[in-house]
């Protein structure tokens, strides 16, 4: 599915282009946004690279990357967004989901808007069962946006990572497409998707 381009009430994810460095270091290269990630703050340089790979990914057969730029209706960049599927079981019908939000964007809803979409485009497009996130264990505002959105804290995994010298638990949430579809219900698809192949 390319190009993407999925609609929320205030955001847009689309692909990214190579005209996207400059905002996007505004995020990876804030030591706030990365705080909680599984890399340190990035420099314009490592932000190209990113960009590039995510630009090369885009156009693999099958596509099994989706790094989306989240953008306002203004066009303002605000957030990276990612779904991987997974494939070490071919079969499975699983993803891992991600997203930095730019710092001043944070509390106000923008976040749970990006992941949303990010589910849509597992769930509803792309035909996925399952889809699971992992976060630090100290990061409680993405505990509660993945709450919030019905993903389900399964548990910890010890060891997980080596982050800044030191090795990093994660703790694992995830969502199955019938609770997906039961918590799309009872909201009535609120937040007017539509996806673009």
């Amino acid at each position: 599915m390319r190009p993407v381009l999925l609609t929320g009430p205030r955001v847009l994810l689309r692909e990214f282009t190579a005209e996207d460095v400059d905002a996007l270091t505004e995020i990876y290269g804030d030591p706030k946004v990365t705080e909680h990630m599984s890399f340190e703050p990035r420099t314009r340089e490592q932000v190209a690279a990113t960009i590039a790979g995510v630009m090369q990914a885009a156009q693999a057969e099958p596509r099994i990357e989706y790094s989306l730029a989240g953008v306002l209706r203004d066009g303002r960049l605000i957030a990276f967004a990612r779904l991987a599927v997974d494939t070490q079981h071919p079969g499975q019908s699983s993803a891992q989901i991600g997203f930095a939000l730019r710092a001043d964007r944070w509390g106000q809803g923008l976040g749970t808007e990006v992941v949303r979409l990010l589910l849509h485009l597992g769930f509803d497009e792309l035909g996925l069962y399952r889809i699971w996130g992992a976060r630090s264990p100290h990061n409680l505002a993405s505990a509660h946006l993945m709450a919030k959105l019905g993903m389900v804290e399964e548990g910890r995994i010890r060891g997980h990572l080596r982050v800044r010298g030191q090795w990093r638990d994660s703790i694992v949430h995830s969502i199955l497409r019938p609770e997906w579809n039961d918590a799309e219900t009872e909201s009535g698809g609120s937040s007017q998707r539509n996806a673009r192949p």
